[in-house]
């Protein structure tokens, strides 16, 4: 018998914390659920990640108005997954942003990734009922972008291709504060499944060049010191080098994905296997690792039939 998603079974909820990481800048973070990040102007509010239902969404907002009572008016999506984005319409906010890239990526798979997702990890979907539709920008960009929430800057850039084509990271310069969205990890497995493993070690290695003194990634505790945030940045690099080299050595024999499935396992299983929604992840960055080791540099759009596919040819 096929088992179910590692992530179907997870119905606990999860312990919340919002931890101050800067002045004003603030991490939602639980448990190695998606985070959202709160970043405090002199007269509103930008929130980066919005969740994946407007029920999620509300959490988020219930602890901004515990520190402010300041309007939301910008709300930043690091990327297009359903997981981050279908929160979107609880804010009300009227200036939404994402990169280019990523608003493409709504356009070509947004509806297949909601699917998708929906039945990966049904808890993470409750209260799906008042999602309206697809998560839509009012403005995007290519490069870069600079807000000012009064005379405080949110630099909002596209660093290089990682977690997926259109990752966007905001940085607050007068604090020292990046919100990296799922580019960096922390004791969370990175769901790799539409990522760029080539690249994502340049585009970990420009995060760094900042020198952030605080990062919010995209799950796990928030970042504080720099210490903390070396040792987030090159366990993230370690997870994905691990996982990329184990799945092309197969693939340059001529391996079968379920070779490249096997060598992963002896390959990260002892490093990353505590860490959260490892098993969750595991079969899509295979899939993936095991696609770009061959040439395919965009990621296949993965659809809820694939899913149920490559889950029963590995995990069968």
């Amino acid at each position: 018998m096929t088992k179910q998603f590692a992530s179907a079974g997870d119905l606990t909820e999860k312990t919340i914390s919002f931890t101050e990481i800067g002045r004003d800048l603030w991490a939602f973070t639980a448990e190695g659920d998606p985070n959202s990040g709160v970043i405090i102007g002199d007269d509103s509010v930008m929130i980066v990640e919005a969740q994946a239902t407007p029920r999620l969404a509300n959490k988020v907002i219930e602890k901004v108005r515990s520190v402010t009572d300041k309007p939301i008016t910008h709300l930043v999506l690091t990327h297009y997954h359903a997981v981050r984005v279908l929160g979107a319409s609880a804010y009300k906010a009227p200036t939404v942003i994402m990169g280019d890239v990523a608003r493409a990526m709504v356009a070509e798979r947004g509806q297949e990734d909601w699917d998708s997702e929906f039945g990966r990890f049904p808890r993470l979907f409750e209260g799906h009922e008042s999602i309206p539709g697809l998560t839509w920008p009012t403005t995007t960009f290519s490069e870069r972008m600079t807000v000012y929430l009064g005379k405080r800057r949110v630099d909002l850039m596209h660093l290089g291709r990682a977690h997926t084509a259109g990752d966007i990271v905001a940085y607050v310069p007068d604090e020292e504060v990046m919100f990296t969205g799922d580019i960096v990890e922390y004791h969370s497995a990175c769901y790799c499944g539409d990522g760029h493993f080539a690249d994502w070690g340049d585009t970990l290695d420009a995060i760094k060049a900042f020198d952030p003194h605080a990062i919010a990634p995209g799950r796990g505790d928030a970042l504080i010191g720099r210490d903390m945030v070396e040792a987030a940045i090159e366990s993230t690099r370690d997870f994905v080098d691990s996982t990329y080299q184990a799945a092309a050595r197969v693939a340059a024999r001529g391996g079968t994905l379920k070779e490249a499935w096997d060598a992963v396992r002896a390959a990260c299983d002892p490093k990353f296997k505590d860490f959260a929604i490892y098993e969750h992840c595991l079969p899509f960055n295979v899939a993936r690792a095991f696609d770009e080791a061959q040439g395919i540099d965009m990621p296949r759009v993965w659809t809820a039939e694939r899913d149920r596919e490559m889950w029963t040819a590995l995990q069968g």
